[in-house]
């Protein structure tokens, strides 16, 4: 992500993403009004909206960046992985790592859909992110020839989902560790189904 302190040159575009996934993450979409927006990026307010229409223009693609930057740090991550089935379980080694990095306030994606209303931008987007994650889970549990792949990507997820929280709610970067521990033991029902 673009830090707006390093990076002077940068597009007004590319400041103000940074400046809305500094304040949404660290206060939430719906706190942060888009005036804090541009004075941290540093942009009129006509150059927000002819940049992303609206607000909810700027979460999607707050949103949007946040998804693609995941995808690429969490398949990046798996390629240390030699089998499918090790990549399942090191989807919670990614996570472990990410519940560990300072400032960690939890997912953005459940953060904003939690504060967004039906059919927002947020929703949609969030929507897309979990498609995505689920859809991963089911791909790696069917390459590793494991047992209804969809009922356990389903078991993944909330457990994914779970540590997520539990990290951020209880402070406990250790809760993708123990959510891995759990997720082992489905795999390895599943590959004895």
């Amino acid at each position: 992500m673009v830090n707006i302190d390093t990076a002077p040159r940068s597009s007004a575009r590319d400041r103000l993403l940074a400046a809305a996934d500094e304040l949404f993450y660290e206060e939430g979409v719906h706190t942060v009004g888009i005036d804090r927006v541009i004075e941290r990026a540093g942009v009129a307010k006509a150059t927000l909206y002819s940049t992303f229409g609206s607000k909810d223009g700027l979460v999607r693609a707050y949103l949007t960046v946040r998804h693609a930057d995941r995808q690429v740090r969490l398949m990046h991550e798996l390629e240390q992985y030699d089998t499918p089935r090790e990549q399942l379980l090191g989807v919670f080694d990614a996570l472990g790592e990410l519940c560990a990095e300072p400032g960690f306030r939890g997912c953005a994606f459940y953060n904003a859909s939690a504060e967004s209303r039906s059919g927002s931008a947020a929703e949609e987007v969030t929507d897309e992110v979990r498609a995505w994650t689920r859809s991963l889970f089911v791909d790696l549990a069917r390459e590793a020839g494991l047992a209804q792949p969809e009922r356990l990507a389903r078991q993944l997820v909330l457990l994914y989902d779970g540590a997520g929280v539990g990290a951020r709610m209880d402070r406990d970067p250790g809760a993708a560790a123990a959510a891995r521990e759990v997720a082992a033991m489905l795999v390895t029902a599943a590959l004895n189904a």
